[in-house]
């Protein structure tokens, strides 16, 4: 009895395998192929102790998981002796009626550990044909916000996607329409909505390119296409400008969208000394910083869940209000005209820029993944498609009803600001002030809600350095200290550095590569199709085009800030 207990208990040390049964009913020798590193031999006698041999076998790497194939159920011919044990049997002899065990997983096993064992490889067997691969996972991931939760889902990659994807740069998109037309604006708003389509499908896709691993940030992608330091240098600058950048734009925008809220309730009945603009930006900070101690991705679903809400809302209000409203009567829909070819050149470069800005988010996509299960019959894949293509459904239904509608309601009288300062400049006394402000604090929510989103790569950056160098997770204390200096130092950039709104079209152009030309040099670069074939073509040619639209772009934001002066002012927010 106390060696059937010893050999219940390796049995489960070990990693359980698929065995072949040779010998008779009683002396037996069971041979076994252990999916670990051991390989044991049960040696049963005629009184029912057990004993066991271990042999160690030569190690394997630790992240190759190998599945053994179940054996084939031969047995060896055997007779009935009439002591009642089993002989082989001589070659031709009929077949007894006599049970012969096959397998471990056999419900009649004679055995005292039959039940239980047969329950342990069944189960082992399930989870084997669930997962089907391996990944190989860094325990560091476990620690950081962006891979510390698993639990994602569909509903959650929408919440996020359509929150990363619409927000205060799809107010400007009237301002591209009055450089470029209806005809060319709504062509390239099309195109550019199409392009990044499809590039979102490939980082979906190239989540779990190479077997065994998951890549969770866009930087680690780069990095298995192009090397490592390459892929560093490529994509480092444009994905923190697309978190840091964008988190300090959200500061600036949204506290001047809690003064004019403020502004608009009040009214005359304001105090003699309301906030400064200054003051305002400090009190929307400190509202993102209270909302950015939920400690993970996951744990944000229900802010992305409101960000998505009221982008939705406040778009819909601000093209339906503008297009409701009578038409200024000097409207002209005539490109805006220049005074040289070359401006004008550079001016539609400019324009296409803004368009092209108007599609963020790509930056986000790999993180997002990366919070969902994965295993072989169920991909992570499969749930952030779905998610994503619903999102950037209702994403349409916001960018082209803004940009048409904005654009037919002011045409090129629109100021650079953008629809939301054309409709407070034009209709700010016929619009109902609850209205007005109703869309004034939608945008309030959505900037907060956005502002945790694209912060997480900057906190995830922030506690990666310090788990690296201490080997231990980030207290509550360590997190929420990181989260207080980010934040803060992202209101002292927009305050100290106020200009940096003008350099919004050639940072613009110098990012755009993140959406529309990287994806398809690493669709190419690890998942090789066929040279030459028409797979191989299409993404060379793309990854081409928006290297070359990069750099166009670029140069129509150094015009821009050449022709209409850059004021340096320090210190010193309008």
């Amino acid at each position: 009895m106390l060696r059937a207990l010893f050999f219940n208990y390796y049995i489960f040390l070990c990693s359980f395998t698929y065995c072949k049964t040779t010998g008779n009913k009683y002396k037996g020798d069971q041979e076994c192929s252990i999916i670990s590193s051991f390989q044991f031999q049960v040696h049963s006698e005629t009184q029912g102790f057990h004993f066991l041999h271990f042999q160690v076998m030569d190690e394997r790497p630790e992240t190759e998981l190998i599945s053994i194939p179940a054996t084939p159920r031969v047995s060896t011919p055997e007779i009935q002796t009439p002591s009642g044990q089993r002989s082989p049997r001589p070659a031709g002899q009929k077949s007894s009626t006599a049970w012969t065990p096959t397998s471990f997983i056999s419900p009649r096993f004679l055995s005292p550990i039959g039940t239980p064992m047969k329950k342990v490889l069944i189960n082992m067997k399930g989870y084997l044909e669930e997962v089907g691969h391996l990944t190989k996972l860094n325990p560091q991931d476990a620690w950081l916000p962006i891979t510390e939760s698993r639990n994602g889902n569909a509903h959650y990659a929408a919440f996020h996607n359509l929150n990363a994807g619409v927000g205060f740069q799809a107010l400007v998109l009237p301002v591209a329409f009055a450089f470029l037309g209806w005809s060319w604006g709504i062509l390239s708003l099309t195109i550019a909505y199409c392009w990044q389509l499809y590039t979102l499908w490939i980082l979906v896709q190239l989540h779990e390119a190479v077997p065994g691993k998951r890549y969770n940030r866009y930087v680690e992608l780069a990095q298995a296409a192009f090397g490592e330091r390459l892929g560093v240098w490529l994509a480092l600058f444009p994905t923190v400008y697309l978190s840091a950048g964008t988190a300090t734009a959200l500061i600036l925008i949204g506290g001047e969208t809690m003064k004019l809220f403020f502004q608009i309730v009040c009214g005359p009945l304001c105090s003699s000394n309301p906030l400064t603009t200054v003051e305002w930006y400090l009190v929307f900070t400190s509202l993102c910083i209270v909302l950015s101690q939920l400690p993970n991705l996951n744990s944000i679903a229900g802010l992305s869940l409101v960000g998505a809400i009221t982008a939705i809302t406040y778009s819909t209000m601000v093209w339906v209000l503008s297009v409701s409203q009578q038409r200024p009567p000097i409207i002209s829909y005539e490109p805006l005209s220049m005074p040289s070819s070359s401006a004008a050149l550079f001016s539609v470069m400019n324009a296409l820029g803004i368009v092209a800005f108007a599609f963020r988010g790509h930056n986000l996509v790999l993180e997002i993944q990366a919070t969902m299960p994965s295993t072989f019959k169920n991909p992570a894949h499969v749930p952030m498609w779905r998610g994503a293509k619903v999102a950037y459904f209702f994403i349409a239904m916001c960018l082209f009803p803004v940009a048409i509608g904005g654009f037919w309601a002011y045409g090129n009288l629109m100021p650079s600001g953008g629809i939301l300062n054309a409709l407070y400049a034009f209709h700010s006394h016929s619009i109902p002030r609850g209205l007005l402000a109703l869309t004034f604090l939608l945008v309030v929510f959505n900037c907060l809600s956005s502002f945790q989103i694209y912060s997480m790569p900057a906190f995830d950056s922030f506690e990666a350095g310090y788990t690296s160098r201490t080997n231990r997770p980030c207290s509550i204390w360590v997190r929420s200290g990181f989260r207080v200096f980010y934040g803060f130092v992202s209101f002292f950039i927009g305050v100290a550095l106020p200009f940096l709104s003008s350099l919004a079209g050639l940072l613009g152009g110098l990012t755009l590569p993140v959406t529309f030309a990287y994806p398809c040099f690493m669709w190419v670069l690890i998942k090789r199709p066929p040279k030459y074939s028409f797979n191989w073509y299409f993404n060379w040619i793309l990854g081409w085009l928006g290297v070359a639209f990069s750099l166009a772009f670029s140069i129509g934001g150094i015009w821009s800030i050449v022709n209409n002066g850059l004021k340096l002012k320090f210190f010193k927010p309008n």
